[in-house]
């Protein structure tokens, strides 16, 4: 006998997790809107994702995103917080790609960052390409803190909980461990992990 119990949660789940999806992108159009942020087409929303546009910069997603907010958005994960989005620096540059898949991402664009096609981020990774603050104690209370542009490439997973920090690129292909911290740039069709992130395999282009 089938499991008739969970197959009715599974049934109003799904119906749930439409109707969140059909109120997120009404929403989230409107946000876009009017906090000036180009879209491609036909881009998902499954909670409400937290845009910030620092005015004279750009925010800019290409068609068919999907972004990952709600507690409940992911039936085997339990997030942390929405994806949050923003740019800092008048002059900073943001740029999502198509394709790409998000799920409870933050990520914090001081200079410019870009994020290539089909590129997946896993749960609640964090992706920065400033410190935020100056290593410098004299200088940590300056506004000018250095900033490097961070470049990930086409068809790139990251695993859940990744920070990938200021001036890496990571080469297209390449997968990023759980829990990893990217400090240095990664080859392309690499599998990478750690603290340090380092590359544990390189396999051969197609």
């Amino acid at each position: 006998m089938k499991d008739i119990k969970a197959l009715i949660f599974r049934l109003l789940h799904g119906k749930r997790k439409n109707a969140r999806i059909f109120l997120s992108n009404f929403c989230m159009k409107i946000i876009f809107a009017l906090k000036g942020i180009k879209c491609g087409k036909n881009i998902s929303f499954n909670g409400i994702t937290y845009f910030y546009r620092r005015p004279e910069s750009s925010i800019s997603i290409g068609d068919s995103c999907r972004f990952n907010s709600a507690k409940r958005s992911v039936t085997e994960t339990l997030l942390y917080k929405p994806c949050s989005i923003s740019t800092t620096r008048p002059g900073t540059v943001l740029k999502i790609g198509k394709n790409v898949g998000a799920t409870s991402a933050n990520i914090i664009c001081v200079n410019q960052i870009t994020i290539g096609n089909n590129t997946l981020i896993g749960a609640n990774c964090i992706i920065i390409d400033s410190d935020m603050h100056h290593s410098d104690p004299y200088k940590r209370l300056e506004r000018d803190i250095p900033a490097h542009p961070v470049d990930i490439g086409e068809n790139v997973f990251l695993g859940f909980n990744c920070t990938v920090l200021k001036g890496v690129k990571i080469g297209a292909n390449s997968v990023i461990g759980v829990n990893s911290v990217v400090l240095k740039n990664i080859p392309p069709n690499s599998i990478a992990m750690g603290n340090p992130c380092k590359v544990i395999l390189r396999r051969k282009s197609k």
